[in-house]
């Protein structure tokens, strides 16, 4: 029941705003570390989304990005990662030039490896929650920056073993957002 009311709520202020289409595009700095293991890469990512919603209040984000992964995390070979994830934003107007806010959201993605024997790639799963501020420049742009967090979970490397190898991913993203 509390999840119904919450859920109405959160529907109910999505109609009622001036929501918008958006778009945008950035860079990000992406730090990744395999659980249980000493193998990381820090690399760099690029990142297109559109979104829809209210740049003060709610939005729902598609993103599609690149990781040009270029050291060994799973298998000698692991090259890049190609993503999309699904968000919900929630930002605050304080009345103050910036207006900062929480990203969560989950995805998949798939990584070019030779990790599983006799394939090309690996998929994985992911989790996500981010902290940022948004600064507008004007009615239609707006910057934005964000620092976020994602739990990854790949694909099993060998079907005899029950376990998924985990990953953690921190990233610094930067990027420029226009509204329709």
């Amino acid at each position: 029941m509390k999840k119904l009311f919450i859920s109405l709520i959160l529907f109910s202020s999505l109609l009622n705003a001036e929501a918008q289409i958006y778009m945008g595009a950035g860079y990000g700095y992406v730090s990744e570390k395999i659980s249980g293991s000493d193998k990381s890469a820090s690399n760099n990512e690029g990142k297109i989304k559109i979104g829809y919603g209210t740049r003060d209040a709610y939005a729902v984000e598609f993103s599609l990005y690149y990781i040009d992964n270029t050291k060994q995390l799973l298998s000698r070979d692991d090259k890049e990662k190609y993503g999309l994830d699904i968000a919900l934003i929630k930002a605050w107007d304080f009345d103050i030039y910036a207006l900062p806010f929480v990203r969560v959201g989950f995805g998949s993605g798939k990584m070019t490896s030779s990790a599983r024997e006799g394939k090309k790639a690996i998929m994985y799963g992911s989790f996500s929650g981010a902290l940022g501020v948004l600064l507008p420049l004007s009615k239609h742009f707006d910057i934005e920056v964000a620092y976020e967090y994602k739990g990854l979970s790949y694909q099993k490397v060998n079907p005899d073993v029950s376990s998924y190898d985990k990953a953690k991913q921190q990233e610094i993203y930067s990027g420029i957002n226009f509204r329709f």
